[in-house]
């Protein structure tokens, strides 16, 4: 009876382990069957899907199922699903400037442009057009005036191009001072007397760039105008903004650039006690400044001279159009070239774009802009 009993529980025990055994066996397969329904089996994988499938946070979250729909698409879409997308490129700002700015050159980019990412600018005048693009640098430290219908007659103009050096502060300063006291200065002369308008010019920029010194400021600007008025050009020049004009196709330079390795200014920085030497290829003014005349610039007045070289042209049926632009054209694109380019567009502002375009193209890193100003507009 004993040995029965024994028997009975052994046969007990048997049976209860079985039973905990079988129902294991069954969470098991639960278990496994609900993780096969959120991650179903796939067949062998590739190696640019399991790249995929390793960039899944966790499996069956959203991002996963979005790897595994993506590999279906076949080995070519998951490449172009892969390769990282080229940012757009901002299109330029366009401005359309108002018939008759007024008395005050517009003001270019103004600093607003910079901090919403903007680096390219185009303007496109009923006389004239422009692009400007930024350098390398986080300012743009070029500007541009435009007067137009001066005091009511459309034969009567004021053009600028402005090239700013440590920082923008002159060339900002020239932006909204110079426009005004050269009309102011030009209207206070006898213009029967020769040689009136180039002083009265003269005093201008001789006036700007007292009135920017004033303040203290250690910054700089090259600076070309050109007046238009009584069918006469009249060209001036700081620095290495220059004017070229097309006279029936051929480019004819109005402006000659102020530069150390010049003779004739090397010559005379040496005579008021200042120096010029060459590194690395560059002319510079006691081994800084690469132009030798500039408005502002208070370290170096001495030697860096504000006082304009201005030039009287006649206008007639030969005066074409102006090219006005900063050094960051004419360092990488030749007078005639430019002219040529404009010939070949036959339309200003994508002419100016395509300049823009040849420079940047050529290595310049440089702010770079320019203007092209249609002559046969003033022609009397």
């Amino acid at each position: 009876m004993k040995k029965h009993s024994i028997m009975v529980e052994q046969f007990e025990f048997v049976w209860t382990l079985i039973s905990i055994l079988f129902h294991l066996f069954h969470v098991l397969k639960k278990a496994v069957s609900m993780s096969l329904c959120s991650n179903p089996a796939a067949p062998p994988q590739s190696p640019l899907s399991w790249k995929l499938l390793a960039k899944s946070p966790a499996v069956g979250s959203k991002k996963s199922r979005n790897s595994l729909k993506a590999e279906s698409l076949g080995l070519k879409e998951l490449e172009e699903e892969e390769a990282p997308r080229r940012p757009k490129r901002r299109p330029a700002k366009i401005v359309i400037p108002p018939v008759g700015v007024g008395l005050g050159f517009g003001e270019g980019f103004n600093g607003k442009e910079e901090k919403s990412g903007m680096r390219e600018m185009e303007v496109e005048g009923s006389v004239y057009s422009l692009a400007s693009r930024t350098g390398t640098r986080h300012t743009m430290e070029d500007g541009y005036g435009v007067i137009t219908d001066i005091h009511g007659d459309s034969k009567q103009a004021l053009f600028g191009v402005f090239d700013g050096h440590g920082g923008r502060a002159a060339v900002d300063f020239v932006i909204e001072k110079l426009g005004k006291n050269i009309i102011s200065s030009v209207e206070e002369v006898n213009e029967k007397e020769e040689g009136s308008l180039k002083l009265a010019i003269k005093a201008a920029y001789l006036k700007t760039n007292q009135e920017f010194l004033s303040q203290g400021v250690r910054s700089g600007s090259c600076a070309a105008t050109v007046l238009l008025k009584n069918g006469e050009l009249h060209v001036s020049n700081v620095g290495d903004c220059r004017v070229v004009m097309s006279r029936k196709g051929v480019a004819d330079a109005l402006t000659t650039d102020h530069r150390p390795g010049r003779e004739d200014e090397r010559i005379r920085i040496e005579n008021l006690g200042g120096f010029v030497n060459c590194r690395n290829g560059v002319w510079r003014v006691q081994d800084s400044l690469a132009i030798s005349r500039a408005i502002g610039d208070i370290d170096m007045k001495e030697w860096v001279i504000s006082e304009p070289d201005t030039k009287t042209f006649h206008l007639n049926q030969d005066c074409e159009f102006l090219i006005m632009a900063s050094d960051g054209l004419w360092d990488k694109v030749g007078n005639q070239e430019a002219v040529d380019m404009v010939i070949k567009q036959r339309n200003w502002l994508q002419s100016c774009r395509d300049l823009v375009e040849m420079s940047c193209s050529r290595g310049n890193r440089d702010d770079i802009t320019v203007m092209v100003v249609d002559l046969r507009s003033f022609s009397c």
